[in-house]
């Protein structure tokens, strides 16, 4: 009970000092000119849902210009996907426009960073869907927080399918965007799906290295690798005798005395006074300024214990070569500590391919601070690339 009121402490103190918008920024939504009615009726998607947004709780300055709507659509394997979709200034819904479908970062909710993306590609005129990833936020799953590599490049395609089938939309001009985490599924979606023309990532984690292998610098000994596979099938015979789920930390660690280290909340409730900058930069955020209750981050919850299997089964971007002539864009910052995925990447690539690297920009920072993520050059790709 302490940690609730923590929590309630925090948010409240927050929405006081004008740092979050839980319905008070976002509060002009329910003026849209445009009826939900209307837009259903251009969607072709069967299995799909457009709905006027209430309770709006976006973490971000909301852009009183850009109609935003709630929306519904079914994976492939039958998991019901929650997004915004964000329509530009002056929308007409008998015109075509370009479109981007957008998520991430891991653990993270539609409310925070891919929001505050699709809210900016639409003020530059295209109509975006920002998603929760399946078993998450607001989107189906009864067991919830498993994250999985394929299910969740899946969502992207079924984002696509969205979109793709909105009469407003021009199917050939649509592009995807991975932020963090889920950049890997972006680009291992382009990869494969002729529908997506162009792709762009910010901050990009490559979390098939970053679960199954740790770090770099840090990378598992072949002694701490047979110990994290231990803890973790020891958790899913827990969970299958219990029936529970059981929560626990996606990336696991290994200390000195052979003990695998996980935890049930992301962050502890106060950072101890020499907690890195790294730490700091992730908690100033996901509990801090943009600190939303369901998002994992948030320190809500933790994945499901079990959720490395998926990342030790199946490398991301395996079939990066599959991108063929399918422009992509990278955008990290010179003092990022993820900046090497993207490096990595950018090297790999064999197609056309750009990487933006932001002077005295952090991981975190190419969230949500306006001072430091590239938007024009992203407009203007995108602009570009979906001819």
């Amino acid at each position: 009970m302490k940690k609730i009121a923590t929590k309630k402490k925090m948010v409240l103190a927050a929405a006081l000092a004008g740092i979050m918008s839980f319905g008070v920024v976002g509060a002009s939504v329910s003026m849209a000119a445009t009826p939900a009615k209307v837009l259903q009726a251009n969607s072709q998607m069967k299995n799909s849902s457009i709905s006027d947004l209430k309770n709006d709780t976006r973490t971000f300055s909301v852009d009183k210009d850009i109609e935003t709507k709630m929306v519904k659509f079914t994976n492939r394997y039958g998991f019901e996907v929650a997004g915004h979709m964000y329509l530009p200034k002056g929308f007409d819904a008998s015109k075509k426009y370009k479109a981007v479908v957008v998520t991430g970062p891991f653990g993270a909710v539609k409310e925070q960073s891919s929001g505050l993306y699709a809210q900016e590609l639409a003020k530059n005129g295209f109509v975006t869907v920002a998603f929760d990833p399946s078993t998450t936020g607001e989107s189906s799953g009864s067991r919830r927080n498993m994250g999985s590599p394929e299910i969740f490049t899946e969502d992207y395609h079924a984002a696509v399918d969205f979109v793709t089938n909105l009469k407003f939309v021009d199917p050939d001009k649509v592009g995807a965007m991975g932020i963090c985490g889920l950049s890997g599924m972006a680009i291992t979606a382009a990869g494969s799906d002729s529908r997506i023309k162009a792709v762009a990532t910010s901050a990009m984690y490559d979390m098939s290295e970053s679960i199954s292998d740790h770090y770099a610098g840090a990378y598992y000994t072949p002694e701490q690798r047979e110990l994290v596979k231990q803890h973790i099938a020891k958790m899913r015979d827990e969970e299958a005798k219990t029936g529970k789920s059981i929560r626990g930390a996606h990336e696991l660690g290994v200390n000195n005395e052979r003990q695998v280290e996980t935890f049930d909340t992301m962050f502890p409730d106060k950072l101890p006074a020499d907690a890195n900058a790294v730490i700091q930069d992730f908690y100033g955020y996901y509990v801090g300024r943009a600190y939303h209750p369901r998002a994992i981050n948030s320190n809500t919850s933790a994945w499901d214990s079990t959720t490395p299997y998926g990342f030790f089964d199946f490398k991301l971007m395996s079939n990066i070569d599959e991108l063929g002539k399918t422009p992509v864009l990278l955008i990290t910052g010179d003092k990022a500590h993820s900046k090497y995925f993207s490096d990595n990447v950018y090297a790999r690539i064999k197609g056309e391919k750009e990487e933006i690297v932001v002077p005295g920009a952090t991981h975190v920072d190419l969230y949500d601070q306006m001072d430091k993520i590239p938007f024009a050059r992203l407009v203007d790709f995108f602009d570009k690339n979906l001819k």
